[in-house]
């Protein structure tokens, strides 16, 4: 069962904007006080201010919490208005942020093989989760996905956690294809356990190989999520229990819980 972690609103400052290529931004946020509690797989809900149109705060996952620097990061993806006015942001500037919201990415009770999938910025919720693994003694091994070797994002950091395996759809890094057709899916040892997050088709590929196998699997659902408190119903996935909102209930699932095709 999940703990249930309070829910803070509060103002956060710009310590570093990096861009990491023309479409991505990676905030690093901090604040006098300590940051609250959160874990790997959930989500914050931020603010978008001085933009006409936008009304609804933006869900971001929790990319890395940096502790002993206070900070929080956030990898963004500009796609509208809203994102595109976060690429804006610099040194100094404040952002009003919701977190932790939703449920993280269950932690294995002992030492185990673990295998995390990140397709595109899908990957941003997989760096914290591997600093948590590594912190229970594992080393996981990180499964990136993209298009081109220009948006595989944060290689270093994820080489620092764990031993990391890339697949570019033009094959200009690691091995050419989808992170289903890497070869590390085709040994005949396996997994204990695998994450997942990205696009869905590749995230139902996984938990099809997953299924195929018999590993344990959860996946990170990307629904729109608008409220990110369950109200709006925007984000509702069908499961084998009925219609769940991804942001409460989520969105973190165990494919054995969906009703995907596997």
């Amino acid at each position: 069962m999940q703990q249930i972690m309070k829910k803070h609103v509060c103002d956060l400052t710009v310590a570093e904007a990096v861009w990491l290529h023309e479409r991505c931004i990676l905030l690093k946020l901090t604040r006098d006080e300590v940051l609250p509690p959160m874990k790997a797989g959930q989500f914050a809900e931020v603010r978008i201010d001085d933009t006409p149109g936008v009304l609804l705060r933006r869900p971001i996952s929790i990319h890395r919490v940096v502790r002993e620097k206070n900070e929080l990061w956030l990898l963004v993806q500009t796609v509208g208005r809203g994102t595109q006015r976060l690429a804006m942001l610099q040194n100094g500037d404040v952002l009003n942020v919701m977190l932790p919201l939703g449920n993280g990415f269950t932690l294995p009770e002992s030492p185990c093989r673990t295998l995390l999938v990140g397709g595109g910025v899908g990957v941003a919720p997989l760096l914290q989760l591997g600093v948590e693994l590594r912190a229970l003694g594992m080393r996981p091994t990180f499964l990136l996905g993209a298009r081109t070797a220009n948006d595989v994002l944060q290689m270093r950091e994820f080489g620092q956690v764990g031993e990391v395996c890339v697949t570019t759809e033009d094959g200009s890094m690691g091995e050419s294809g989808f992170v289903t057709q890497h070869s590390l899916l085709k040994r005949k040892d396996t997994f204990d356990r695998i994450y997942c997050c990205g696009p869905k088709p590749m995230m139902m590929a996984v938990a099809r190989y997953a299924h195929e196998h018999e590993v344990w699997c959860e996946v990170s659902l990307e629904n729109r999520m608008a409220c990110g408190l369950g109200a709006c119903l925007c984000c509702v996935e069908k499961t084998k229990e009925g219609h769940r909102c991804v942001c409460t209930d989520g969105p973190v699932f165990n494919i054995c819980d969906l009703t995907w095709p596997i």
